[in-house]
């Protein structure tokens, strides 16, 4: 009786689900339109925020016309980004599921299948040029266009080509600061081009820092052009990115004329302090390297978000010249 007992409990559990081990699980009912979201990185979307750039830097967020085209522009941009995420996602999915974190993601898990990845961010940019042209002006529709195409190639070819990845994703975020102000007509000025630029080679050279670090001596990444790159390179770049970001939004605020009769204090001028502590704050991460994920450094830091409030405080008495 022992015995017997014994070979049951150890027998083999039969397969419940009829899959082969390894092989991504068929996609469920409900699995299908939330791994669609998922892969559309709605934490992402935070990023979408540039749109409001060159209004803001401009002075012109007050009118409902401008919250309505400024909420258009952000709902393009958010479709046309996650098209990009969706393709990405698709064609990398063989060699996502040899990494330990991006495996769960939907496409690499087998919630999303590849062709319906493929088709859905099809659509996605279809709307969003369309869109774009439709809703808003010929220039916005251009600009979207470009981005796609730009960030398209990047998934295909240039990812892998050294520095030139890093000035396509820079491009990228410079292209979300532009589209506002391209949308509602505002000229954009070289000091918040050069400042947006910057700013965000600054991040993205952060970024790719702490992903060299936190994978060094893993030659076996996924990102296997972070082999190409050292620490210590990848360190001077954002450096030197942060410090051209920093000199160039200082020359803009001391360049912009005079303090208004009606201004209580230089806010424009003051807001340099804000700017700077952010950088540093910023940095601060970026040399631990833990800036891997900007958006998490972003939305989870209070200290930043703090000083990104008083900035936006005094940039703000600047514009209204109180």
């Amino acid at each position: 009786m022992t015995e017997h007992r014994t070979a049951l409990l150890e027998r083999p559990e039969p397969e419940r689900s009829g899959r082969q081990p390894g092989k991504p699980v068929p996609p469920r009912a409900l699995s299908l339109p939330r791994g669609l979201l998922r892969t559309a990185r709605p934490r992402q979307w935070v990023k979408n925020v540039l749109v409001m750039a060159a209004p803001a830097a401009a002075g012109e967020l007050a009118s409902p016309y401008t919250a309505r085209q400024l909420a258009l522009v952000f709902a393009l941009f958010t479709a046309a980004a996650a098209a990009v995420y969706l393709v990405n996602d698709a064609r990398d999915a063989d060699a996502d599921r040899a990494h330990p974190v991006k495996r769960h993601r939907p496409v690499a898990a087998g919630d999303v299948p590849v062709p319906v990845a493929y088709i859905t961010g099809a659509i996605l940019a279809a709307l969003a040029v369309t869109g774009a042209v439709t809703l808003c002006n010929a220039m916005t529709g251009a600009l979207i266009t470009a981005y796609l195409s730009m960030q398209l190639a990047y998934c295909v070819w240039l990812k892998h080509v050294l520095v030139v990845d890093m000035a396509v994703v820079t491009t990228g975020f410079l292209m979300r600061a532009m589209v506002g102000g391209v949308a509602l007509g505002i000229p954009l000025s070289r000091w918040f081009l050069i400042t947006t630029g910057f700013g965000a080679l600054f991040m993205v050279a952060a970024k790719r820092y702490s992903e060299a670090v936190q994978m060094e001596g893993d030659k076996g990444a996924t990102r296997a052009l972070l082999n190409e790159y050292t620490t210590g390179y990848l360190r001077f770049v954002w450096q030197l990115a942060a410090g051209v970001a920093v000199l160039a939004y200082c020359l803009w605020a001391l360049e912009s004329g005079g303090v208004a009769d009606s201004a209580l204090l230089p806010w424009r001028q003051l807001s340099m302090i804000a700017f700077i502590l952010a950088v540093l704050r910023y940095a601060v991460f970026a040399d631990r390297g833990t800036a891997g994920a900007p958006e998490d450094v972003v939305l989870r830091d209070r200290a930043l978000a703090v000083i990104g409030l008083v900035w936006a405080g005094m940039y703000g008495l600047a514009v209204a010249d109180l």
